[in-house]
């Protein structure tokens, strides 16, 4: 029995004569009426009967007209499911992401991704760009935002791409001494209690502090750790220390912390995109297109990720 057999049997059910019905599939009455004939013996039933005021079905044939109708309309909802899957148009996406991606890069991103995709589940996970890299290469993760490029073993199956760049400002409380100023420098820097992302979670971000503060500063080993930037603003704002962040955080600001920039300057490492150079995922591929429509200067380095 194939899904053509379902076909011509509904049919000359609707038209009720086998010349009708056949005009309508576009093939000849007496290769219908054969159809008709082996589909009744197969089923072992008769599903029609023929009278000379038409064909029509009997008790049998209702029975089978109406599970042939739902299994015609599975058919077309599977093939119609298949081709949405392969335009990338339903499944999901894991992402994994620095808190700092939220407060730019990801707003418009997956806003636009969800309207393009409403379908797609999205799981999202706030991480480490350590963590998150790990992930990534142990395929728990089928995307990842954070600062550099993943490094170490299995990072050369990866396709890093950036999709932004920043520098360090120092954010204080509103009644801290540096509250007011345009600047500070490294100098000042050296001697305050800071707040800073644990090494061991970013390390290339604690690599650019040691270029700035020293490689022994002392303010750097007694310093409070917060992996989230948010949470580095926040203890700031408690009066706990200067916190070194990303200055993207200007785009969310709080009344009751000051932001300044930090002399000299230091560009962070830049904000990466990654994922498995080998991941033909529909979805995935959804997501690369649509930052590339999003994120200037972006196209080119995924050219060809479809």
């Amino acid at each position: 029995m194939e899904a053509r057999h379902l076909r011509y049997a509904l049919a000359l059910a609707e038209h009720q004569h086998f010349g009708r019905a056949a005009t309508a599939i576009g093939i000849a009455q007496p290769p219908l009426s054969k159809q008709i004939a082996a589909l009744e013996r197969e089923v072992g039933a008769r599903l029609f009967d023929r009278t000379p005021h038409g064909v029509f079905p009997t008790a049998a044939g209702e029975a089978f007209l109406d599970r042939a109708r739902r299994a015609l309309a599975e058919m077309t909802a599977a093939a119609g499911d298949a081709g949405r899957a392969a335009r990338g148009e339903t499944g999901r996406l894991r992402l994994g992401f620095i808190g700092s991606a939220l407060l730019e890069l990801l707003p418009p991103l997956l806003g636009r991704f969800g309207r393009e995709h409403p379908d797609v589940r999205l799981q999202l996970q706030e991480m480490s760009t350590a963590c998150s890299a790990a992930a990534l290469l142990a395929g728990d993760l089928d995307v990842t935002i954070g600062r550099g490029a993943a490094r170490g073993a299995g990072a050369e199956d990866l396709v890093s791409v950036t999709v932004g760049t920043d520098r360090l400002v120092a954010v204080v409380g509103a009644a801290h001494p540096y509250a007011g100023q345009a600047s500070v420098r490294a100098e000042q820097l050296r001697e305050q209690a800071l707040i800073i992302a644990p090494a061991d979670e970013e390390p290339r971000i604690r690599a650019a502090l040691r270029g700035l503060l020293g490689e022994d500063a002392p303010a750097l080993g007694r310093a409070t750790e917060a992996r989230d930037v948010h949470t580095i603003v926040g203890l700031a704002a408690c009066g706990i220390g200067v916190g070194l962040v990303p200055a993207c955080v200007r785009a969310a600001p709080r009344p009751d912390t000051w932001i300044s920039e930090v002399r000299p300057r230091v560009d962070l490492p830049e904000l990466v995109m990654s994922f498995r150079a080998r991941d033909r995922s529909p979805v995935l591929a959804a997501f690369l297109d649509t930052t590339r429509r999003q994120c200037p200067g972006v196209s080119a380095a995924l050219r060809g990720r479809r």
